[in-house]
């Protein structure tokens, strides 16, 4: 079975020659925070010739038995890597082996005529004339397919295929295609996402879907009592899939029960709300509320997949296209990128990746994940003061006001204003106070925040004076 995603393994990317895997490659090993080992260059190094060289000296045989051997070694290492292979490291048995034992390997799609003109001249050794390219392009097509996981042709596709994030145009309609597990299917909803496009999903599904649940709208599906109920509901074993089709709040609560049921089931989000596209279905966490606070009761657990389908936000009602865009401007600020501007394909697409790369560096939340909480211990905290009858899209517009204020952002926070117009809530300061210290990011009962440098450089795990967070806190409440 091919790998599901790069969590733990090395990202290896193959292709042609002239496919980019190089460059592209730095890219990725920088956003994914991991090393990054160009195979050719790490041959280079230990041989102190070039490859055009070792072609001279050893033969393409010669040359290829070392290419094997120090691929060997890069991934045999424990340190998930990004890796670019050469054009022609999949000729070797043992190569392909080790990448399906080890890696998650991407390849990278190019044209014949694309590759010619960018390595043409190059003194490539395999690369004189445009015919024999051409033909080995073809011999070798069948190799890269072997070993592929997931295609892609930019650093954005790599990133949603590593963490098993598929974006695509009417892909609901190919959910029996995209869930990749073999065992039966249990379908869970919300009755209103249910009565839009629940009998979409089950024909999609066929006959693998034995179970169809549904869960309350809104906050109030994460709770004790309706996570109790769906775990008692529940026929599927351990081989089965839950699929989560709804908001954020579905995917929540069916994310946790995945999580928690026999220990543990697959699971597949099918957000159907932009905050669903763009945040709740990505990265794997998974939780319930509390009366003390939002999310305190969770785990983490990767999905098998995660399907988008932005055509399902047509049906979405302005206000909550609403609550998704506050999550669209806070990744927009963090990337420092005007995302919130795109067309829903490219803003679900880039915010996806976006928070997918963060999410495959951080995937248990010790570290760099901690920006993606911009203005969110804010609105939890009014959440919680509201009894969880605040939507959170409103929520976390007023928290990237009170975030962005105390960052000294002026620019940013009339952005926010502009594109999200985030009025004042009436709720209790004390109670909001409260659960802002209880915030799973606070330390010693003091909170922890995350701040904005500049558009594209925030900062987290900062502490400020109480008396200026209480009154940031009070600016938000009418």
């Amino acid at each position: 079975m091919a790998a599901l995603n790069a969590l733990g393994r090395h990202l290896a990317l193959t292709g042609y020659m002239g496919s980019g895997k190089t460059t592209l490659g730095a890219t990725l090993a920088e956003r994914l925070d991991r090393p990054f080992v160009d195979l050719d260059a790490a041959i280079e190094r230990r041989t102190g010739a070039s490859v055009v060289e070792l072609f001279a000296e050893r033969g393409e045989a010669g040359f290829r038995s070392l290419e094997e051997a120090i691929a060997g070694e890069t991934l045999n290492a424990s340190t998930p890597t990004v890796v670019a292979l050469g054009g022609g490291a999949v000729l070797s048995e043992a190569t392909r082996k080790r990448l399906c034992e080890r890696a998650f390997t991407v390849v990278l799609e190019v044209d014949t005529a694309t590759a010619w003109d960018r390595v043409r001249g190059s003194n490539r050794p395999l690369a004189e004339s445009a015919e024999d390219f051409a033909t080995l392009h073809r011999e070798r097509q069948p190799l890269y397919e072997a070993v592929a996981d997931a295609r892609a042709t930019d650093a954005d596709d790599v990133v949603l295929a590593a963490a098993g994030v598929h974006v695509e145009l009417g892909a609901i309609d190919l959910l029996g295609e995209l869930v990749p597990t073999d065992g039966p299917i249990a379908l869970v909803a919300d009755a209103h996402v249910a009565g839009i496009h629940g009998v979409r999903a089950q024909l999609a599904l066929g006959a693998r879907n034995t179970e169809q649940h549904e869960v309350p709208a809104g906050e109030t599906a994460k709770s004790v009592p309706v996570l109790e109920r769906l775990w008692s509901a529940l026929r599927i074993g351990r081989d089965g899939t839950l699929v989560a089709l709804g908001g954020g709040t579905t995917i929540d609560v069916v994310g946790f029960a995945a999580a928690t049921y026999k220990r543990g089931i697959a699971w597949v989000p099918v957000p159907t709300t932009l905050v669903g596209q763009v945040d709740a279905a990505l990265g794997g966490k998974t939780a319930i509320d509390i009366p003390g606070g939002k999310n305190l009761v969770g785990a983490f657990h990767w999905p098998a997949r995660v399907v988008c389908d932005p055509s399902l936000l047509e049906t979405l009602p302005e206000e909550e296209r609403r609550n998704g865009m506050a999550e669209v401007v806070k990744t927009g600020l963090l990337a420092g990128e005007e995302l919130w501007t795109l067309p829903d394909t490219d803003l679900v697409r880039r915010c996806a990746a976006y928070k997918a790369a963060i999410c495959l560096s951080d995937p248990d939340d010790r570290g760099i994940r901690n920006v993606l909480n911009l203005g969110h211990t804010f609105a939890h905290a009014l959440e919680a003061a509201a009894g969880f009858d605040l939507a959170h899209g409103r929520a976390v517009s007023l928290g990237l006001l009170a975030a962005l204020r105390l960052s000294g952002q002026r620019d940013a926070e009339a952005t926010v204003r502009e594109v999200l117009r985030p009025e004042p809530v009436s709720v209790d300061l004390d109670r909001a106070w409260e659960a802002l210290l209880r915030d799973k990011k606070a330390h010693g009962g003091s909170p922890r925040l995350v701040l904005l440098d500049r558009p594209g450089q925030p900062r987290w795990n900062v502490q400020l004076p109480e008396a200026d967070v209480r009154a940031a806190l009070r600016g938000l409440i009418a």
